[in-house]
């Protein structure tokens, strides 16, 4: 088994520093000569750890001053009723998404089974981007039934909102009842959209929401920029 490079652990340390509040945004970072001596590594692996950062959007330099913080990661928490642009606004950040693909299709196995639907079914696809501050932190496809909500292509197309066009289908309000989150490495295309490089680590997260009457309404995979991105576990 391989084992994590000296820079990129140096990288993780530092991201894990800034999310937890010990830099915050503007802040200046150790010198490279201070990090290099800490770790007990020359200044290239220190300098190539952050270019790595800077690459992610997460700090700047200034020619003659330093490397400076340039946003903490997006807190996002994971429960029974959150959503999507109130949890990032309330981090402080503008919330956004941008559409990748609207499509009808037949159901696989497991979105069948997620849904409560027979296999080959249709369902309502929607791929796209989570951005925060204009950034991708999130690459995400969620699966409709389309017998329950067949307008809802047309919903998302208007308002770009999950949750608004489950309430022009009828779908007044929505929870989730299950959650599945496991860490990997960037695959080429996800490293695409989310402007990491390809192996970096994300977060893949698997959830059903289901209507009051606890019905599924909505399968949801979604890719975090493990960088970009601290996932809280909420009651709420």
């Amino acid at each position: 088994m391989s084992k994590t490079p000296i820079w990129k652990s140096i990288a993780l340390g530092l991201t894990s520093d800034i999310a937890e509040g010990r830099y915050g945004t503007g802040d200046r970072l150790p010198t490279e000569a201070q990090l290099a001596a800490k770790h007990g590594v020359n200044r290239h692996t220190v300098r190539r750890a952050l270019a790595d950062m800077a690459e992610l959007g997460l700090v700047h330099s200034r020619r003659g001053a330093g490397v400076f913080v340039a946003a903490r990661p997006t807190d996002y928490p994971i429960g029974k009723r959150v959503r999507y642009h109130k949890s990032i606004s309330a981090s402080g950040k503008i919330p956004g998404k941008t559409i990748l693909a609207l499509t009808t299709r037949a159901a696989d196995d497991t979105e069948a089974e997620a849904l409560d639907l027979c296999v080959g079914a249709d369902v309502h696809v929607y791929d796209g981007l989570s951005l925060a501050d204009g950034q991708p932190i999130a690459m995400f496809q969620s699966v409709f039934p389309a017998n329950r909500l067949p307008g809802i292509l047309d919903a998302l197309t208007e308002t770009g909102s999950v949750t608004r066009a489950l309430q022009h289908c009828g779908v007044e309000d929505y929870t989730r009842i299950s959650t599945r989150l496991t860490a990997r490495a960037a695959t080429a295309t996800q490293a695409l959209h989310l402007k990491l490089t390809e192996g970096a680590p994300v977060l893949h997260s698997l959830g059903i929401n289901a209507d009051p009457q606890g019905r599924p309404v909505e399968y949801g995979k979604t890719v975090f920029a493990g960088e970009r991105v601290t996932l809280t576990i909420s009651d709420a």
